[in-house]
């Protein structure tokens, strides 16, 4: 039987992987802080060097995300976190690993209508970015596999979509600039893509859905999947930006605090952002599952 060690297993994308995994028959090592769905617990945080003994494969999911205040605590815990960890996961391993990565780490702007992977890979909006291309750095100089999903969303999703409903305020949602196309990532489709990367040649590959979506229309299919009833307005751009700014710099007054809006939201709703992926597909991997797919499961609860 093949062993796999899933870092991260508790969270939402490691713990679809280590279920799906169970699933196909594989032992699972849960490897973190806290049990997974299945399988063994290895106890493990940043601060130390995992045991990875007995695992024939090693996805590393753990990761801390967030848009943190500049110079919080915050920000400081997401580096060890995504960067030490990952240097020390990559030293037990002794082996290449599949590291899940973002396509926050791609640099901002609005030339990414169709983004491969060799576009550039600098210039980060906020610490999340800069740490999670700090830590994928260090895992391709070892050989890996580096997946790249964007804006991740699935059952049991505690960020994107909790934190979408939570911006409407008395029926009605502002989003920053015009409608724009944007690639999602069925969190369905990334535990596809991590199991089957296992066998893939080391490097970077974009993870997204089959299609992009209208950034709208996919807002909307969002709120009404979950009964929420609320009109989307566009809020000019420059008044997002001067707004998100403003947001930072009180931010930095309340470092315990995140900041309410910041220039890298701005930058992923303003921007259309649609992710190439040619490459994945190159191997074998296909995305079936769409944002439809997650409306129709939702309003059936």
């Amino acid at each position: 039987m093949t062993t796999i060690a899933i870092t991260g297993a508790s969270g939402f994308c490691g713990s679809h992987i280590a279920t799906t995994a169970a699933t196909c028959g594989m032992d699972v090592l849960c490897v973190g802080r806290r049990p997974g769905p299945v399988g063994r617990h290895v106890r493990w945080d940043a601060t130390a060097m995992p045991d990875l003994t007995g695992a024939d494969l090693i996805v590393h999911c753990a990761a801390a995300v967030g848009d943190p205040a500049p110079g919080s605590a915050a920000e400081a815990a997401m580096h060890t976190v995504n960067v030490t960890g990952t240097a020390r996961l990559l030293e037990a391993a002794g082996r290449p690993v599949v590291w899940v990565s973002s396509a926050s780490v791609y640099a901002p702007g609005t030339s990414r209508s169709l983004i491969t992977e060799d576009h550039p890979v600098q210039g980060q909006l906020n610490a999340y970015g800069r740490t999670k291309a700090a830590g994928e750095a260090l895992a391709l100089a070892a050989g890996a596999v580096v997946l790249r999903p964007r804006a991740v969303y699935g059952p049991g999703d505690p960020h994107l979509v909790p934190r979408l409903l939570d911006r409407v305020r008395a029926g009605r949602l502002l989003l920053p600039g015009r409608d724009v196309r944007l690639s999602l990532t069925a969190v369905e489709n990334l535990t596809d893509a991590c199991l089957a990367a296992v066998d893939w040649p080391p490097g970077a590959y974009n993870i997204a859905d089959p299609v992009p979506y209208q950034r709208d229309e996919a807002i909307r299919t969002v709120l009404r999947a979950h009964r929420v009833r609320a009109e989307v307005g566009h809020l000019p751009l420059p008044v997002a930006r001067t707004a998100a700014a403003a947001a930072e710099a009180l931010s930095r007054l309340r470092p315990a605090a995140a900041p309410w809006l910041t220039r890298y939201a701005v930058d992923q709703l303003a921007h259309s952002v649609v992710l190439d992926v040619t490459k994945a597909q190159q191997q074998g991997w296909t995305a079936p599952r769409t944002l439809t797919d997650y409306a129709r499961a939702v309003s059936a609860r």
